[in-house]
């Protein structure tokens, strides 16, 4: 974040604005498919979140990374069932990139397989358009806006039952905008840290609830946070969830400071990717042995916020993929101090 006064207070109120639109906790049950938000949706686009990062020339609000990793940190911690992340800095920046026009409608986007295919791709059956990357047979990566009725669709779900459905479009039917091939990698690392940054929101939210209930909650005549072993619990939970935090808003700033195509971003990409996914694992864990019993209910939200952290660490790269990645950094760079503090 910038160190102006002026600046920090106007992502304050930024930061205040988005607590009051995502409000956490919905009446999902476990097992039944998320539904899109349209009316969270609609109130996204009046207020200029839908393409909060999109050019103003264009319809969007002008923002960059900083004021989307708010966005995407509220919405996380809301379990928004809205494609923010999707609509804007995947398949708007997508669009963008390509120089194509990206008119009104919901939008997710997908990287195809050399068949046409994709897997797991967010809200497809939802959206008015999925925008696709592929490599045509000049191995040239295009860019095309598809509208959803032109692509075959299987549904799918992932583990906290969001749509993740799989896709398969007739690519020798588009023509496409040529992009540079460093778009499909640039797509992997603005995914993930999208993900990183809805699963901090999680987290903060989970830490909340775990609180709340060890506070109350009184067993042997006092508060469960008074017993030494729950504490430990909820201690590991903040712990993790503020590793997260860090790498995430490290990665922010390495990507509002060099891009995408700088190697530093790339590397910080993977730590927040990395850190994450672990820490999703043990506050998970640590969260329901804390809340007992009520914490696998249909009716308690715990389960709303662990399924999606648990869902997300595997979205655009697996944990280990971003664990090998960075050792290869670190082995290329032959000092890992200078790689973590550049």
């Amino acid at each position: 974040m910038s160190g102006n006064t002026t600046d920090n207070t106007e992502l304050r109120d930024f930061e205040r604005m988005l607590a009051e639109v995502f409000t956490p906790g919905d009446d999902h049950r476990i097992g039944e498919v998320i539904e899109f938000d349209r009316a969270l949706w609609g109130t996204l686009s009046e207020l200029g979140l839908a393409r909060l990062t999109g050019d103003e020339s264009a319809g969007g609000s002008g923002a960059g990374w900083t004021e989307a990793a708010l966005l995407l940190t509220a919405a996380g911690a809301g379990a928004a069932a809205v494609p923010v992340a999707e609509n804007d800095l995947l398949a708007g920046w997508l669009l963008a990139t390509a120089g194509l026009e990206a008119s009104d409608g919901v939008r997710t986007a997908a990287v195809l397989d050399a068949d046409g295919g994709a897997r797991f791709v967010p809200w497809a059956r939802d959206v008015d358009s999925i925008v696709v990357l592929w490599q045509d047979p000049k191995d040239t990566w295009r860019v095309a806006d598809v509208p959803r009725a032109r692509i075959d669709l299987t549904d799918a779900v992932n583990l906290a039952s969001e749509p993740r459905d799989r896709i398969r479009v007739d690519v020798s039917a588009l023509s496409g905008a040529a992009v540079s091939g460093s778009v499909a990698e640039e797509f992997r690392y603005r995914g993930a840290l999208a993900r990183a940054l809805a699963s901090v929101g999680a987290m903060d939210r989970i830490l909340e609830l775990v609180v709340g209930h060890v506070t109350a909650r009184v067993q042997f005549g006092r508060p469960l946070g008074k017993f030494q072993a729950v504490q430990a619990l909820v201690s590991d939970i903040a712990a993790e969830g503020a590793l997260a935090r860090a790498a995430s808003d490290a990665a922010v700033a390495a990507a509002v400071g060099g891009g995408f195509e700088s190697s530093a971003t790339r590397f910080a990409v993977a730590a927040a990717a990395s850190c994450t996914g672990h820490a999703a694992a043990v506050v998970a864990r640590n969260a329901h042995q804390a809340l007992g019993a009520i914490g696998f209910t249909m009716e308690h939200e715990l389960h709303r916020h662990a399924n999606r952290i648990l869902s997300w660490r595997s979205e655009f790269g697996t944990v280990s993929s971003w664990d090998a990645e960075l050792l290869d950094a670190a082995v290329a760079a032959g000092d890992v101090w200078s790689l973590v503090t550049e």
